[in-house]
């Protein structure tokens, strides 16, 4: 036999109600037919509740009440064929009337006794109850309604009435008994004291009328239906990825919703917990889940924790002094001085040194324990041996919860990696010895962020979400929007991440959406919904999004965005950047980056910096953290110069080949900008930094390729005309290479903490002889590479590659 509960929306309109007899008539078939229990219509008791204040404080309250009529007649209208529509509404009438007699007593009066309140907030209840059960009638032939103040009997504390036990389960049985063939539809939530007059049970009372029934009558299960899919990892409006759990325990479904977790009042289910009876939460509005199941049964799973709750607002207060060391009953005065005034202690902590005690209460409670604390300790306080007491507002609980934590290792390291990797401050800490919750406190501000942060981290069968900001839309800003929407799907499949886009931004306009801005058609959008781009306003927004797993992309090669890094690493957001600027700047900026991302535990990728998408910066770095030590570095870092020189062979001139790389788009307008070596030298800079050694763009020993008078021409066209004038000088280059065989080419070096940049002649036995197109090299002579170097080889140059390479970084990110 099983019990069924439907809570105030499953009641809460004509549709839902239809739903809801369709599920009575389907558990009607079985042998055993269930009791129903039902709450009023969704919004009627706060409606009721609001209606006898207005009373007692002489306001009018006729309007809400013929509010509430037309509702519930509307209802049956809806729902009963015509000739059945007036038995009911004459009662439903009755019903109307008797509150509204209750509520012009109150108006003349001007008094709300809590006897008199119940009275009113009963009225949901019974109207609800005797409107689905005559509804009911028309599709289930034995069908009667209960008044359950007629059977649940309890003390006179008006507003949260206790239950006499033993006389309520007489009652029911015996009632049941002689209605054994029927469907019971029994009001929730009210009951009655030995006078016969109406009590309320208090919050979760209609579960509280389910759980009683259930454990009265031996139920098989109790079922609750609700308006969600059971209980869920996260709540579901914070954490999007957040899905329905198939079961749980009893102690971490009770943990979940102390928690936060709404579906259920523990307190409630107590009668069904005691007897072992299961509780299914189940959703009236997609019968297609099964439910989740709250048993005594701890079943097998894989995952260590069942799911992560939140008291979104909560107050502490700490005690701290050394007269509370040693002192046996120091914390007995206090939380007996509470439990006195009826102040509920959620969460409590003390340091091993008994010098401190930190307690989490209600923000309402925190003014009044502030009293309390300082009256009942004015002696030690006034001789300082504790310290005043001092309140903390703004703040929330975060709760992971299950049973198996206690099984599984590295569940508290997991937690507080995820915390702190989003810079989420952990203010105080509790855990049980039972293992089968860890609470910590935390800023509210920060709550969201920490919920996704520490879901992402525990459910890993889920697709980590990374939250990427993206600076730039050129040619690289473009085309990683494009391979991120081809490989998205990969992305998910592969690697297990999914990467939001939550800005976009350019020298014009910027866009944000916390919950990822579409890749199909972002330039459209950018340019019709974006708001007038500022560079500041784009990092300060950014920041104070405050999403989990943040990332910045610099696709620009601008020098503002730089002056942002720090700033960006202390707000705990990672940075990828194809901009090198940053890193070929001062040393002390460089280092400065390197040493804020480190302290902030956050990821600082700039694999694109030297050679676009060739892992070069990663080999490096894998090079040094395996111990092996670099003994020289040589290498071709410049596109547009390793065309110019794999080119100019043959009879081809030196003119005619920067021509074509020009207008190929290898050089920039002014081809002197390629040829003269800066951007060369800036990546053989940050090179030398990353092998350790602390270079300024002063110390790399730049060879120039042009002789004075191209690089002193006033334009561009005058460059030309005296590169023509001095083709002799590059053309004997060209006839003495060739004529020992060997090549030109454009060589950085790194050996012995000296970096230069020179124009060589190399033979066929070097790796950088045979090359091609724009290829960038490097080899890497080291103590394991000495005979022979390892060399790594490829386009250094193109959206393609660069953006392929910003990718990469940007999934490295996704994976720590």
């Amino acid at each position: 036999m099983k019990v069924l509960k439907f809570g105030g929306t499953s009641v809460g309109s004509a549709e839902s109600i239809r739903t809801l007899i369709g599920i009575l008539k389907d558990e009607s078939q079985a042998k055993e037919k269930p009791v129903a229990v039902i709450s009023a219509m969704s919004g009627v008791t706060n409606l009721l509740a609001a209606m006898a204040e207005n009373a007692a404080q002489g306001h009018d309250f006729t309007a809400q009440l013929a509010e509430l009529e037309l509702r519930h007649f509307n209802a049956v209208k809806e729902l009963l064929d015509i000739q059945q529509q007036n038995p009911l509404l004459t009662r439903l009438k009755i019903y109307f009337n008797e509150l509204e007699d209750l509520l012009q007593g109150v108006f003349v009066l001007r008094e709300l006794t809590p006897k008199t309140r119940d009275q009113i907030l009963s009225y949901g209840e019974r109207c609800s109850a005797l409107m689905i059960s005559r509804v009911a009638l028309q599709y289930i032939s034995d069908v009667l309604y209960v008044d359950a103040t007629e059977l649940i009997k309890t003390d006179n504390a008006f507003g949260q009435a206790k239950v006499d036990t033993e006389l309520t389960e007489n009652l029911i049985r015996l009632f049941r008994q002689a209605n054994k063939d029927k469907v019971l539809i029994v009001t929730g939530f009210i009951a009655s004291n030995d006078a016969g007059q109406a009590t309320t049970l208090g919050r979760g009372g209609s579960d509280y009328t389910a759980a009683i029934f259930g454990a009265a009558l031996n139920a098989s299960s109790v079922e609750i239906w609700t308006d969600v899919n059971g209980m869920m990892t996260a709540d579901p409006r914070i954490v999007k990825k957040a899905f329905s759990l198939n079961d749980l325990t009893y102690t971490e479904a009770m943990e979940l919703s102390y928690f936060g977790a709404k579906v259920i009042y523990p307190p409630t289910m107590i009668p069904v917990f005691l007897k072992k009876i299961p509780i299914v939460i189940k959703n009236t509005f997609d019968l297609s889940f099964e439910g989740t199941v709250i048993s005594s049964e701890n079943k097998e799973s894989r995952l260590p924790i069942k799911g992560i709750s939140s008291i979104n607002e909560i107050s502490v207060l700490n005690l701290t002094g050394s007269g509370m060391v040693g002192k046996a009953g120091f914390s007995g005065r206090l939380f007996s001085l509470f439990a006195r005034e009826r102040i509920n202690v959620v969460l409590i902590t003390q340091s091993s040194s008994e010098h401190t005690i930190t307690f989490a209460v209600n923000p309402a409670d925190a003014p009044k324990a502030k009293a309390l604390m300082e009256q009942e300790f004015e002696l030690e306080l006034q001789a300082n041996k504790l310290e005043a007491p001092v309140i903390e507002n703004n703040l929330s609980v975060l709760a992971v919860v299950g049973e198996r934590m206690k099984q599984t290792l590295g569940v508290s390291g997991k937690l507080f990696h995820a915390l702190g990797r989003n810079g989420i401050n952990v203010r105080a800490i509790a855990q049980g010895s039972s293992e089968y919750n860890i609470s910590v406190i935390i800023s509210s501000v920060d709550l969201a962020k920490a919920l996704n942060a520490v879901h992402d981290a525990f459910f890993t069968q889920l697709n980590k979400t990374l939250n990427a900001f993206c600076l730039g839309t050129g040619n690289i800003g473009k085309t990683l929007f494009k391979q991120l929407n081809q490989h998205s799907q990969y992305l998910r499949d592969n690697n297990s991440i999914q990467v939001k886009v939550a800005g976009i931004g350019n020298t014009r306009k910027m866009l944000f959406d916390s919950d990822g801005l579409s890749l199909d058609n972002w330039e459209q959008t950018l340019n019709e919904k974006g708001e007038p781009a500022e560079l500041k306003a784009f990092i300060d927004r950014v920041i104070s999004m405050n999403l989990p797993n943040c990332v910045f992309v610099d696709n620009t090669a601008s020098p503002l965005p730089v002056t942002f890094y720090n700033d960006l690493f202390k707000a705990n957001i990672s940075v990828v950047t194809c901009n090198k600027i940053g890193n070929s700047s001062s040393y002390s900026q460089y280092r400065s980056f390197k040493d804020n991302a480190l302290y902030h535990g956050v990821d600082f990728f700039y694999e694109t910096n030297v050679g676009a998408g060739l892992p070069i910066i990663r080999t490096l770095k894998d090079l040094m953290i395996s111990g092996d030590r670099v003994q020289r570095m040589e290498a071709i870092l410049s596109g547009t110069i390793s065309f110019i020189f794999n080119n100019f062979k043959g009879d081809a001139s030196f003119h005619d080949v920067v021509k074509m790389a020009q207008e190929k788009g290898y050089t920039e307008p002014d081809p002197r900008d390629d040829l003269r070596g800066t951007d060369f030298m800036r990546k053989m800079l940050i090179l030398a930094r990353d092998a350790g050694y602390a270079m300024e763009a002063s110390d790399v020993v730049i060879e120039p390729i042009l002789p004075q008078s191209c690089i002193d021409a006033q334009t561009v066209d005058a460059f030309y005309a005296a590169l023509k004038k001095e083709e002799a000088y590059f053309t004997n280059l060209k006839n003495k290479a060739e004529k020992e065989k060997k090549v030109l080419r454009y060589v950085g070096k790194l050996e012995n903490g000296k970096a230069a940049i020179s124009l060589q002649m190399v033979d066929d036995s070097h790796p950088f002889y045979m090359m091609s197109g724009a290829d960038n090299i490097i080899a890497f002579t080291t103590d394991r590479y000495y005979e022979r170097p390892m060399v790594v080889k490829g386009p250094g140059a193109g959206a393609e590659v660069t953006a392929a390479g910003v990718f990469a970084d940007l999934i490295n990110v996704g994976a720590n």
